[in-house]
């Protein structure tokens, strides 16, 4: 294995100096008369070059077969031409040059119309399907078009929609964050507010804890005190109301034939123990009053 890549080494090395002197020639072809630009000559650039000028080459050979091509259908196209006109001569005694400018533009026109619709000749037979192919492409292009404009509709209309949807939202958005900065605000102030009644509330706290203090150590009685007087002033109340009841009871009484003294003695003790009641209330109240 060694041995042939050694081998195959030095071929390559051998072969420098003609693919060399091919690259050379090549490129005197390609640039003429003019100066072929300096480059680095080393195995690697004579490489480079030498597949360059066989592929420019095997490109020049298709180029000249195409070209020869090209002659040869030019010359058998040439060749029928000069038959259609030796028979057009031959039979009705017509040649192109005889027509008028006219006739000679309406002649042209039909061979590129022929060109164009890529007929293989002037007749009828081949005309027709041709424009009918052509008719049939144009329709299917309308059709595509109109397919492409409705789609295109569609679209204008959700581009619309969508457009109008970002601005309402967009709205809400702006009415959200005047909504949240109003409140935020309002927030603010209820927080404000309700720090000052939380000192407030203090402040009271202290006077009356302060006022109390000042009144035991005057040597207040504890039923003088605030709560003392709810309580009396809720069982007063709740007295009342028991006693309503007992009050229609004793209207129902008033229509019979009553005992005076009794009657008078019972009446005697409530009033006296409603008087009682009340004055020890209006006592209690004036010293607090004090």
């Amino acid at each position: 294995m060694a041995a042939q890549q050694e081998s195959g080494l030095l071929q390559e090395k051998g072969d420098q100096p003609e693919k060399g002197a091919q690259v050379a020639a090549w490129l005197k072809k390609i640039f003429g008369d003019h100066r072929i630009p300096q480059y680095e000559v080393n195995p690697r650039t004579t490489e480079i070059l030498y597949h360059l000028s066989e592929r420019n080459k095997a490109r020049d050979r298709d180029v000249s077969l195409v070209i020869e091509d090209l002659k040869q259908k030019a010359s058998e196209y040439e060749s029928e031409a000069k038959h259609l006109q030796d028979l057009l001569m031959e039979s009705v005694n017509f040649s192109p040059a005889s027509l008028s400018s006219t006739g000679s533009r309406y002649l042209n026109a039909l061979v590129d119309i022929a060109v164009v619709l890529e007929t293989k000749d002037t007749s009828l037979t081949s005309f027709i399907p041709a424009v009918n192919d052509l008719t049939s492409d144009l329709f299917h292009t309308k059709s595509k078009n109109e397919e492409i404009k409705l789609e295109l509709t569609k679209l204008e209309n959700k581009l619309t929609g969508t457009l109008v949807l970002e601005k309402c939202l967009q709205e809400d958005l702006k009415k959200a964050e005047q909504h949240l900065s109003t409140e935020r605000a309002r927030v603010d102030h209820r927080l404000q507010n309700m720090d000052f009644l939380k000192a407030k509330s203090e402040e009271f706290r202290s006077g009356i804890k302060a006022a109390e203090e000042q009144l035991s150590a005057r040597g207040m009685d504890a039923s003088l005190s605030h709560q003392s007087l709810v309580a009396l002033s809720e069982k007063l109340a709740e007295l009342k109301r028991q006693t309503r009841p007992l009050k229609k009871k004793l209207e129902s009484y008033l229509d019979l034939m009553p005992n005076p003294s009794l009657a008078q003695v019972k009446i005697e003790e409530a009033k006296r123990e409603l008087d009682t009641i009340e004055a020890e209330l209006t006592q209690k109240v004036e010293m607090m009053e004090l």
